[in-house]
């Protein structure tokens, strides 16, 4: 675990550092493409929470055992709040950019269905006492849930017209980014996925 936080602090200043003192500004966006750093790990950690968390749906319905099942549930927790920070930092570069809040780009719209559909999940879960009935019914839900997360925010936004910048990887299959930009990036992905290895491994601790 010690190693883990070390890894974490390291690459969260190492990020901070390359964000705001290396990464240079984007042709069309200037500095204000910054929050791209914040925005794209955010939502790449909630896509990981929510397959990880199908995954230990997975995992209980083979096994019903209960541990899976928290370890869902937790999983899916944290990537709700990771997705719906993403959403909060591409409002506001929307905002920074087009002028407002919210415009229902076709990402966003997306996005937003990702957001209810996990919030259901965690209503779901509230509503039902009773912890093998619950475990059942969520991990089904969860199996489904996760298969649509990466349709609703990679595949589904491609099909229409958006205001939205082009993703990092173009439609001809490559990396449109430059290098020391990518390589902030890469950074800050590689810190937002530990810090979220990290919570999930601190409420597994505190819930034993």
């Amino acid at each position: 675990m010690r190693f883990l936080n070390a890894s974490i602090l390291i690459l969260t200043v190492t990020a901070l550092y390359l964000v705001f003192f290396v990464a240079p500004p984007i042709e069309g966006l200037g500095y204000l493409a910054r929050i791209i750093f914040f925005h794209i790990p955010l939502a790449w950690v909630s896509l990981i929470a929510f397959i990880a968390g199908a995954c230990f749906s997975f995992k209980y319905i083979k096994t019903r055992e209960l541990k899976f099942d928290a370890l869902s549930a937790k999983s899916a927790k944290i990537g709700f709040v990771f997705v719906t920070l993403a959403t909060i930092s591409g409002a506001i570069f929307s905002k920074l950019t087009w002028g407002a809040y919210w415009n229902w780009d076709p990402r966003q719209t997306t996005i937003f269905i990702l957001i209810l559909l996990y919030g259901a999940y965690l209503t779901l879960r509230a509503a039902i006492t009773e912890e093998y009935i619950r475990a059942k019914v969520s991990a089904v839900y969860s199996l489904f849930s996760a298969v649509s997360a990466p349709f609703l925010m990679f595949i589904i936004p491609r099909l229409y017209f958006s205001l939205h910048p082009s993703p990092i990887l173009n439609e001809a299959g490559r990396i449109d980014m430059e290098t020391t930009t990518l390589i902030t990036l890469i950074v800050a992905v590689l810190a937002a996925t530990l810090i979220y290895v990290r919570l999930l491994l601190t409420k597994e601790k505190t819930n034993a």
